[in-house]
């Protein structure tokens, strides 16, 4: 058996929900694509395929292949670019991993410009919060906004953006304006929850002297839309990004709250695995998203 081929029959009856369609994409027959999903699962000793008269589902064993086969005919169709003059042309499925507030905001306004400039690659643009694992979630790369880079893949700065302390006017009418930082502990905060520090908040004076203060959550949440939104309607002070506040506070709707401090600065980064061959596809979109946000606004605000 011919198990590379017999992996791509497999994607392709998944991808296309069905032996018919995918014989007729792999122009062959549906007698050959029925073959080799039976020698694929004879080979692994496990049914990868539930099938019926009217439908077909993965089974738990056949998700797992699904996925990792994907990846290792990328890894396949790469490798044979490398040596040949299709290395210098784009091509294929580019799966990138975002956070949900900044993919939202700032990349889905540049997708459509980059399929326009690489017509031969296809997006697949996942938003999560949380950090994944690149090489084990299937992703070609990653944005992530951090203060402390990549410990495990090459990371290429993108942009920066500033954390700021925030509230609607609404709110420090009625609560007043915090003076200092010890005075935070007296209002109520809006915590977001994969910060690093919990609901220890960390800032920097003019003169960089380093201040943490404990402070009292009224909420939490893992999505910065939620935190503005919470902060919009006078629940309380929030720390976010400029990328995500700016607009609010050029046009009023949220005030700075100690803009004699700061918070560190975070980095916009370009994350790839660094044990893989960095594919022409992954190349452009990073010197395309430098280019793209150079000169990005967010931070003109405050």
């Amino acid at each position: 058996m011919d198990r590379l081929r017999a992996l791509e029959v497999f994607v392709e009856v998944v991808k296309r929900d069905g032996f018919a369609r995918a014989a007729e994409a792999l122009d062959t027959s549906p007698a050959n694509v029925t073959r080799y999903i039976s020698d694929l699962e004879a080979h692994l000793q496990t049914r990868l395929l539930n099938r019926s008269s009217r439908k077909m589902s993965l089974t738990s064993s056949g998700e797992a292949l699904f996925e990792r086969a994907r990846s290792i005919l990328d890894d396949v169709a790469e490798a044979e670019a490398i040596v040949s003059s299709a290395a210098l042309q784009p091509h294929g499925v580019l799966r990138i991993n975002a956070p949900l507030s900044f993919g939202v905001l700032h990349l889905a306004p540049l997708w459509p410009k980059f399929m326009r400039l690489y017509p031969e690659v296809q997006l697949d643009v996942a938003l999560i919060d949380r950090v994944v694992d690149i090489v084990e979630e299937g992703y070609d790369m990653a944005v992530r906004i951090s203060r402390a880079g990549s410990a495990s893949n090459v990371a290429r700065k993108l942009a920066t953006s500033r954390n700021v302390l925030c509230a609607s006017p609404d709110y420090l009418q009625r609560h007043g304006m915090p003076q200092s930082p010890a005075e935070l502990p007296q209002h109520a905060c809006i915590g977001y929850s994969y910060a690093a520090t919990a609901d220890e908040w960390q800032m920097l004076d003019a003169g960089g002297q380093p201040h943490a203060v404990k402070v009292s959550c009224v909420m939490h949440t893992n999505n910065g839309d939620t935190a503005r939104a919470a902060a919009l309607g006078g629940m309380g002070i929030i720390w976010q990004p400029t990328f995500l506040v700016g607009d609010d506070l050029r046009a009023g709707r949220l005030r700075r709250v100690l803009p004699d401090y700061h918070m560190p600065d975070l980095d916009v980064l370009a994350v790839y695995p660094s044990r893989r061959h960095l594919s022409a596809k992954v190349r452009v979109m990073i010197d395309f998203l430098v280019q793209e946000l150079a000169d990005a606004p967010w931070d003109r605000a405050g």
